[in-house]
């Protein structure tokens, strides 16, 4: 049997009604996150060597270290990380309880032009991630790393709190992540009808400085780094403004042919 999408519910159902709805969804959230996070607290300590495996692969054999400087600082840190992890872990089921919740109000067109994009947007943010833990994240340590050695006649080490580095890494991977989210973003505008390819073609000087000036503030201070974030996303902008021309001939044509079939009936 085909995949039917169900036009609007028209059920007019109270206000009460909703809020109810409303509240279970978000006990079943509340849930999946606390559940999730439980998982993700057994294992932190693998999850956190995960995390922890770039900045150890950027050291010399041997030589690599990581303290605390606060007592509690190592336990907040496998909070955070359990939280993190528990909340990538639980995405699917919060994801579907949004639309649940969302759907019934829309019109069948409607969903099918919000589903792709709820799709694509947990691909496209693990593509940025991904791209950052194992592209951009390797390098950058290395080259703050690299500022080691002898200042003065004394000896410059590095010694990375655990706070410090998660805050680090996640502000890689969030930020690549989100970063990535720019075509789905423009697409969502278009549908809606906010933005057309012509204004952005004709912006385009402005979002490649956007672009540039997002890669500098979102990375550490090195051009490597910088041009990881700002080439792909100059791409996916591209990419985004040759998808969005094949979209607008192919509703042109559908249009054509509508129009077509109205006068033939009329």
């Amino acid at each position: 049997m085909a995949f039917e999408i169900k036009d609007i519910d028209e059920s007019q159902a109270p206000l009460l009604e909703h809020l109810i709805e409303l509240r279970s969804r978000l006990m079943r959230c509340i849930v999946a996150l606390a559940v999730s996070f439980g998982v993700c607290f057994y294992f932190v300590k693998p999850i956190f060597a995960f995390l922890v495996a770039p900045l150890a692969a950027a050291f010399p054999n041997g030589q690599g270290r990581l303290v605390y400087t606060k007592l509690y600082e190592a336990f907040f840190v496998e909070l955070k990380v359990a939280f993190f992890a528990g909340f990538i872990l639980s995405f699917p089921v919060l994801a579907n309880q949004l639309w649940a919740f969302v759907a019934p109000g829309l019109y069948a067109k409607e969903k099918k032009a919000f589903l792709p994009f709820l799709i694509a947007t947990p691909i496209f943010f693990l593509t940025g991630a991904a791209l950052a833990y194992y592209v951009v994240l390797p390098p950058a340590l290395r080259w703050l790393l690299g500022f080691s050695g002898q200042m003065g006649g004394l000896k410059l080490e590095a010694l990375p709190s655990t706070g410090d580095y998660l805050g680090l890494v996640m502000q890689f991977i969030l930020a690549f992540g989100v970063s990535f989210l720019l075509p789905v973003l423009l697409m969502l505008l278009n549908t809606a009808g906010l933005v057309t390819r012509a204004q952005l073609v004709g912006a385009r000087r402005y979002v490649i400085v956007a672009i540039v000036a997002a890669a500098a503030l979102l990375t550490p201070p090195d051009v490597s780094s910088q041009l990881m974030l700002a080439v792909p996303l100059l791409v996916l902008f591209e990419g985004t403004m040759i998808f969005m021309w094949f979209t607008e001939k192919r509703d042109a044509k559908t249009k054509a042919a509508e129009a077509v079939v109205d006068v033939q009936e009329g």
